[in-house]
Parts: C-alpha cells; structure tokens; sequence
C-alpha cells in the first residue's frame, strides 16, 4: 500500500507511483472535455474494486495536469454504470486491513471532489453502491431515462462506505436519503430528478449537450435545505429515533445491526462531512467483521452460484402458458417483461383478462416506463384459440395440481408441439414420477417450480427426472437466468426442495396449536428468529386445502414423516375456512391482523420445533441427492422461502449452532419420532 493512500486529504504531496497503463479505463478527449469510460475488464459489469480506483487515481493526476474544461465520467457497459463495489475484494478482510482499503478509496475520491474544474457523471441503467458513491464525488450527476441509483449495502448488513453517507445526506434530504440507505430502494428517472440526485435527466442523444450546460454552470445544485435545517445533533435527533423505531420493526437491531450504525452515524456526525467520513470507514469495518455481514455477504455469492448455474444458449423465444390462474398469470407477465413472446391459454376467457391487468399491475411496480410496459403488454398475449402451442419453444403447464387434468393436457400436446419444444411442469406437489408417463417426450419434459408471486420470488426450481435429457435441464436452467430468476437444480422428490423442507415449519405449527399455545405467540417467536412470516400465518397464505394436501403428499416416501393433521384443520377447511384468500382460517382477516413484530421474549422450545426439523429435512434431501450440495440447499431456501438469510440457511445454521443433532433427539423423546435426527448428520461437514 502506498503512501499517498494512507491519508483522506486530496492535497497530500507525497507522490504517488504510476499506475500501470489503465485496464479498466478509457480516455478519450474533444474540444475540452476529457472523458473517462469506465470498461471493466473482463466483465459485462462494472464495478469497483481497488484496481479501478488506483487506475482512476493516477488518471486524476493526469486531468488536474491537463486543465480540461469539464471531466465527465461515463460507463462503457450497455448495462450500467457500475453494480458496486467488488464484493470479492473486501468480503475475507480483517477489520484492519478493511480500514486501510477503504481510507485508499476515499482519498481517492476526495482528490476527485477537489478539482478545479467541472466533473460530470453520466449515470445510465444500474448506478449502485460504490459507483453511485464515485458519481457523487463529481460535481454534477447527468442520469440518462432509464437510470436507477441506490445503496443496497444494507442487504449486506453494512451501509455506505465510500463517502455514500455523508455525500448523499449533504446533497438531497437527509431523511430522504436516510431511508434510502436503511431500505436499500433504488431512486429510478423522475424521482431521482426531483430527489436532487441528478441535476438533469435527458435521453442518450441530448447527453452531450447536457455536459457542456454543466461545464459552463447551467447546471449549478441548489443543496438541500433540509440539510442545513439539520445540522445540529439535537435537530437530528427526533428524525433519528423515528428511524431507529421503524427499522426496529422491520430488521431487529439483535439481528441486523447495520442500520442502527447508520442511523447512530447520522445522528451523531450529521452536520460535520469530515467527522462523519472517519466514523463511516470505522463503522464500515467494524460491520463488516459481523456475524451478520459475513452471513449476508456469504448469500451473495450463493446468489452468484445459482446464476452461474444457468449459462448457455436454450434457444427459448416463445413461451406458452397453460392456465391463467394466479400462478400461470404471473410467469406469463413475467415473461413477458423479460423480452419473451408470451401466449397464454385458458378454458375460461375471464382469466386472460385478469391477466393482462396483473400484468400492468406488476410492471408498474417494477417502475417500468410508458414505452416499456406497452412493449411487454404488445409481447404478452391471450390465446384462447390455443395457437401458440405450435410454436412455443417452452411450454409451462400451470394447471390444477390434479393428475388426470395434467394428463389430459399432455395428452393434447402430442401431436401438437413443435419439434424440440420443451414442456415444462409448475406442479409443487405432485411427483414428477406420475407425469412421466403422460408427458408427449420424456426427454423434453421437466420441472419449471416458480414460487408465489413469481414477480418477488426469484427462485425456480429446475426438477429432473430419470428420463429428462441433461439437454433440456441445461436449457430450462439457462432460460431461467435469462428472465432474472434464480435456477435451483433439484431432482423429483416428494415437495422437491423447498417445500420438503419448508413443510415441517408449518405442520409442526399446527401441532404446536393443538396443544393449545397461542397462535400469536407462535408466529412471533418465528420472526424473532428471523423468518419472514410465521408459520400460522404462512398456513393461511398458502391455504389450509392445499397445506392439507401438501401434508398427505409429504407423508408417502419420506425416511422422516411430516407430523400429522390434526382433525380440527381438516374440519376448518371442510367448512370453507381455507385461510386468508376466504377471509378466515386460522385468523378471522375481518376481525384480527397476524402479527408483524417479532417477540421480546420468544420461547426457545417452540423455536427448536419450527425450525429444527426444517434443518432435518434439509439433511435428509441432502443425503438423498435431491440437491447437488448443501450450498444449493441453503440458496433455495433463502431465495424460495425468504428463510433468515442473517443466518446463512438451514444447513449453515445448523453447522453454526453445533448441538441441532442432540437438540432434535430431545425433542423426540418428548415428542415423537418425527424429530429423530436424519442419518446423514453424521456426514455433514
């Protein structure tokens, strides 16, 4: 490490050496703008990492020394201007060794701010992380329609930690800017605009002339006025306590400990950029050396894994959609946004409508542009005449989960489906082993399981069969990746993967019911562990026929047995109270709202009961090679379910924790044979 880093000071006269000849930088120069293209090697991505900062460092050297008229700073990637920071190249650091990284990239930064001249950033597409903090180093941002800018450190359990807290705090609203580094939510065209992000927001044609506005000051930021209104401690305080009350809610400080420090960071440094940068680097590494940081950086790379898994050509234009209901509906919207030809079909001509509107629905979510949404609507199209069977290379059969429908529907595609189409079950409950026999080419059929709602749920898990062609699973895998979902190769198994282990959770709460504990008190002392939703209420969502069902399935061909129904679930649903979709099951959604806050004070017993025998099944679909590794297993655990992604997954829970195999014999002993500890404990790493 070389001196010039070792202080955050822009005018430090110790000289620098020479970077070698930049890799992932251009330049380029005309008529007094100095251009600097970001192009990372090797990559379709940019991000930052060391390397791009000390090749940027020498480079600022070169534009102080050349005196331009205007810097501008652009992304060569049609992507973006940059993801972020390179997670690879901080994630094992010591906390030392992270504090002398981080003080080489502000002092970097700083000489940036510190230029004589104008400097523009042109941000376009993804802008995240430390390539947001690199544009706000420049005197002004440029977005380019379509843009998105964000901080999602917080999804790694830390915060900013390139200048990003005290620059953007200094720039727009505080409050504002505070509550998108603790949520982690972009800021897309328009709203960056208004937010003060950007100083002008134009098309790609118009970005030149946009630079030369900002480089003869038609471009001046009048900063925030909140921002000067909170420049004391006291001012920030009772914004900082609201903060702290909201965050509590939804991330408890025991388990996400990142937002606390931004927000303590804020409070205590708001009104002092040069206090406010020392105590961000310090508790930037002091995050990053947590239990809950290094969980969450370790999911990363498991989101990593799984995408690499998808690589290759699957030669997937159209897809067709049987069944429009609530699941058919969103794979065909969601394919559609992702630049698919969509057909759906369905016996009823009501559903293809409820399509069409769900799928606007989701793409406004999604911020899509006027132009965007009426493309991906011009691609989505109902198909009541059942045309686009002929010519789909994809066929995703999403009807009900009932056997003699499903083979009745294969039957028809027999003689119907192109050559080398591939027809795709998005049954998660019935074995792939009974659909065989139905389907029009065994070779060419496979399990496509989306989870519910496939617009937030970014697993899928890709289900194979003896008879399945690796062909086809690497195709369906690869197509997966390509509409941005997250492909989990699993073989067939009663409830696949997620569901066999995320089974037990909720049919251990029933029994948990059963024996009269409180239903509250259950789901609460789900959330203080970390999970997502309790189990009761998770029952309810999914509906208490098809948990029935789930149960009944989960009970044939298992070494570990769910546990059993009690007669009173099976009453509820006879009766019609099937859960929130019929406004009663096991809450009455007139009267009362299932709980949202985690308990003070959970019972570790009811807390062992959910949760071990999930890590118990994962065992067991482990030992039986229904996943490739135990890495895949935590992966669609976390992505499927949402399962405590603080605590790595199941099986990284389980490894951490040390005793789950003595805890579940315990509990079997006083409970029954359904917690018996699964062979394969004894082979785990």
């Amino acid at each position: 490490m070389t001196d010039v880093f070792d202080k955050i000071t822009p005018d430090d006269t110790t000289e620098a050496p020479k970077a070698p000849a930049a890799q992932n930088w251009r330049l380029e120069e005309n008529d007094g703008t100095r251009t600097l293209w970001l192009d990372c090697a090797g990559t379709g991505t940019n991000v930052i990492s060391e390397a791009v900062l000390r090749e940027l460092d020498t480079l600022l050297d070169e534009a102080k020394q050349a005196q331009p008229e205007v810097l501008a700073i652009r992304s060569a990637k049609p992507g973006g201007f940059g993801a972020g920071a390179d997670i690879d190249g901080f994630s094992d650091l010591s906390r030392e060794d992270a504090v002398a990284m981080l003080r080489q990239g502000h002092a970097v930064l700083e000489k940036l701010a510190a230029l004589p001249f104008p400097t523009v950033a042109v941000v376009d597409g993804t802008t995240l992380g430390g390539a947001f903090e690199l544009t706000l180093a420049c005197d002004h941002r440029i977005g380019v329609e379509g843009v998105k800018l964000g901080f999602p450190e917080i999804q790694l359990g830390l915060h900013p930690g390139l200048g990003g807290t005290f620059r953007l705090t200094n720039l727009i609203d505080p409050v504002e800017a505070m509550q998108m580094m603790l949520t982690g939510r972009s800021a897309h065209d328009s709203k960056a605009k208004k937010l003060g992000i950007i100083d002008a927001l134009v098309p790609e044609r118009h970005v030149d002339a946009a630079i030369a506005a900002a480089a003869s000051g038609g471009l001046d930021h009048e900063g925030s006025f909140r921002a000067s209104a909170l420049r004391t401690r006291a001012a920030r305080g009772l914004a900082a306590t609201r903060m702290r009350s909201e965050s509590q809610k939804k991330a408890p400080r025991a388990h996400f400990p990142a937002p606390f420090a931004l927000i303590d960071l804020w409070e205590d440094h708001g009104g002092d950029a040069s206090e406010m940068q020392k105590a961000e680097i310090a508790s930037f590494a002091t995050l990053l050396d947590s239990t809950t940081a290094q969980n969450l950086i370790r999911v990363f790379f498991l989101r990593q894994r799984l995408k690499s898994s998808g690589k290759g050509e699957h030669g997937i234009a159209h897809v067709h959609v049987i069944g429009a209901g609530a699941m058919g509906s969103e794979i065909a919207a969601w394919a559609a946004m992702q630049g698919k030809w969509v057909t759906i079909e369905d016996i009823e001509l009501a559903p293809l409508g409820q399509t069409i509107r769900r799928a606007a629905r989701i793409y406004e979510r999604k911020h899509l542009s006027g132009i965007d949404t009426r493309d991906a609507l011009d691609r989505l199209m109902p198909d009541p005449d059942r045309l686009g069977r002929a010519r789909a290379d994809l066929i995703i059969e999403a009807g009900p989960e009932k056997i003699g429908i499903k083979e009745g529907i294969y039957a028809e595609l027999t003689n119907e489906m192109k050559p080398g189409a591939i027809l795709a079950t998005n049954t998660s409950s019935l074995p792939l082993a009974s659909l065989i026999d139905a389907a029009p080419d065994p070779a060419h059929f496979a399990g496509l399981h989306f989870f519910n709602p496939v617009s937030s749920m970014p697993l899928v898990e890709i289900v194979s069969h003896d008879l399945a062609s690796q062909e086809t699973l690497d195709r369906l895998a690869s197509f997966t990746t390509e509409i941005d979902r997250l492909p989990a190769r699993v073989t067939d198994y009663p409830g696949f993967l997620v569901n066999r282990v995320l089974a037990p959770y909720m049919m251990e709460a029933m029994l948990i019911l059963d024996e009269g504990h409180d239903k509250v008190a259950i789901d609460r002392a789900a959330l203080a562990f970390g999970m997502p939703i309790g189990p009761v209420t998770l029952a309810d969502q999914i509906g208490l026929d098809i948990c029935l069902e789930v149960g009944r399935s989960l009970r044939q061909g298992l070494d570990t047995p769910v546990a059993d129904t009690p007669d009173w679930l099976k009453e509820k649903v006879e009766k019609g109270e099937t859960g929130k979709k019929a406004r009663k099951g096991l809450y009455d959604y007139e009267n009362e709202d299932p709980p949202k806050d985690p308990a003070d004070d959970p019972d570790q017993q009811v807390i062992d009961r959910l949760i071990l025998p999930m890590c118990n099944a994962a065992v067991e679909v482990l030992r039986k090679g229904v996943a490739p590794d135990a890495d895949t297993i935590d992966a669609a655990m976390i992505f499927g379910t949402g399962w405590a992604p603080f605590r790595g997954g199941p099986l990284h829970y389980a490894r951490v924790r040390g005793d789950a195999p003595d805890a579940l014999r315990r509990l079997a002993e006083k409970h029954g044979t359904r917690f018996d500890p699964d062979p394969g404990w004894d082979t785990l790493g």
